[in-house]
């Protein structure tokens, strides 16, 4: 090893933070930025945050309900000082939870022991026994992952994601009328609007995020195996269910009156598969776009000083795509296995859920990423209608439809010598190209009506879309 090489202890060093910090995964590092605003709610310091939160307002709680004999509320201002004990969370607080829990060897029994700390500056150090009265860590942990996941997906995921598709949709209206060769199976179909096109996503999409929107975040608090028994042994006459309802109800969160010892999760994996649906519809809008753009139909805004390839100068990659459609899988397929893997628990609680939790940030992440990619690739388009119509005008043979169609109409009507219209178009237009004067000299030899014979003479690819630009309005 080159003596100015880092040795596999000083790697070590750094990933501890001893000095300048190495990062294992790229969320934490090259991709940093485009996350952060994640890292607030779904961190492990967010979590110990929001437990902190959690039981600071628990202890309020117990006290304005007088739970306990011996127990009467708060004062206004130690109500203000117990809560400070959440708003002044800082990496100070982070390390000393730290440092308690190297003893404990329990994450929220730590934050229990923190909490009873700062009891005594306040003047309620007599209540240390009422800090996380009556509850099992999975109360305090259901709660605060589900105040942290909900302001990820209602402050940061779903704003973004919105965005996006308010993009789209914009693309969809200003590209309403611009005619558009379809593809079907790969091969030339009837034509539609490149507008039409981008609708059908930014519709796919907002249904997705309505539903995303309407999230159910459950939580509990109702003990070790969701009986209340500590709870009523210790204070028979107090209405357990009616605390606990009242209080998870207060942090902004829906009660769930039947569980286990954990909280059942079933809202977490009904939402995680709505964003990985939503994921998944993004990626097919992703290899369509890079399509498009390979084809021609979109053409990429150079970015000043930027390399496409290190040895191909004329190289304009429609990197934004690609890159999102590897955080789209990313973010799915780890999405997919928090869904089918929270759903379960051996009888009454086992800690594979703890595991899996801790990844809910790396999941929402790479589909945050992915979110802001796409959006400054699409920033980075321009639609290019000379190649999308020079495409439509080479494909003449996609009027066989029209044409067929309108000689049904006719033979129904009572129009003579229009038999087999499907075979005789198939017999002109099946493998073969088929251009203007073709498909023109075909129509004047059919005998159709004069007015039907003159609107299919007047039909053009580009013109042959149906109503695919009106359709447009129904994202309004």
């Amino acid at each position: 090893m080159a003596d100015s090489a880092l040795s596999r202890v000083e790697f070590a060093a750094l990933s501890r933070g001893e000095g300048t910090s190495l990062t294992l995964g790229p969320l934490d590092g090259r991709y940093r930025e485009s996350v952060a605003p994640l890292i607030d709610f779904l961190s492990e310091a967010a979590l110990n945050r929001d437990r902190v939160h959690v039981e600071v307002e628990w202890l309020i709680h117990l006290t304005r309900h007088a739970v306990l004999p011996g127990t009467q509320p708060f004062t206004e201002d130690q109500e203000t000082q117990l809560r400070s004990v959440v708003t002044s969370f800082d990496a100070a607080a982070v390390a000393e939870l730290g440092e308690i829990e190297a003893v404990t060897v329990h994450d929220v029994k730590a934050v229990e022991y923190y909490i009873g700390r700062r009891l005594e500056g306040i003047g309620i150090e007599h209540l240390k026994p009422l800090v996380h009265f009556g509850c099992t860590s999975e109360d305090i942990n259901n709660l605060s992952y589900a105040l942290g996941i909900k302001g990820a997906v209602v402050d940061v995921w779903l704003p973004a994601a919105r965005a996006l598709v308010g993009s789209i949709a914009e693309l969809a209206r200003s590209s309403r009328d611009t005619p558009m060769l379809s593809r079907t199976h790969g091969q030339p179909a009837t034509p539609t609007t490149l507008g039409k096109e981008m609708a059908v996503v930014a519709h796919r999409l907002t249904r997705q995020l309505d539903r995303i929107e309407a999230t159910d975040f459950l939580g509990k608090i109702n003990g070790a195996t969701g009986t209340y028994a500590a709870h009523y042994a210790s204070a028979p006459r107090t209405d357990w269910e009616d605390v606990a309802r009242s209080f998870v109800e207060g942090l902004g969160l829906t009660w769930n009156p039947l569980t286990t010892q954990i909280e059942s999760h079933d809202w977490q994996a009904e939402l995680y598969s709505d964003i990985a649906r939503f994921n998944r519809i993004l990626h097919n809008f992703c290899t369509d776009v890079w399509s498009y753009i390979s084809i021609g139909y979109f053409a990429q805004i150079p970015v000043a000083g930027a390399t496409g390839s290190s040895t191909m100068p004329h190289k304009v990659n429609p990197i934004r795509f690609e890159n999102a459609e590897a955080n789209l899988e990313i973010s799915s397929g780890l999405l997919d296995v928090l869904a089918s893997t929270l759903v379960t628990s051996r009888w009454q609680r086992d800690l594979t859920d703890s595991s899996s939790q801790r990844n809910i940030g790396v999941a929402l992440g790479h589909s945050l990423l992915a979110i802001s990619n796409v959006a400054k690739g699409l920033a980075r388009l321009d639609v290019a209608e000379a190649v999308l119509a020079a495409d439509l005008d080479g494909n003449w043979e996609v009027l066989g439809e029209a044409v067929q169609m309108v000689m049904r109409a006719e033979a129904i009507a009572g129009v003579p010598g229009l038999d087999d219209p499907y075979e005789r178009l198939k017999d002109l237009t099946r493998g073969h190209r088929v251009d203007a004067a073709r498909m023109r000299e075909f129509v004047g030899g059919l005998g159709l009506s004069p007015e039907a014979e003159q609107r299919l003479l007047a039909l053009t690819p580009g013109s042959y879309t149906g109503i695919a630009a009106k359709l447009v309005d129904h994202l309004d």
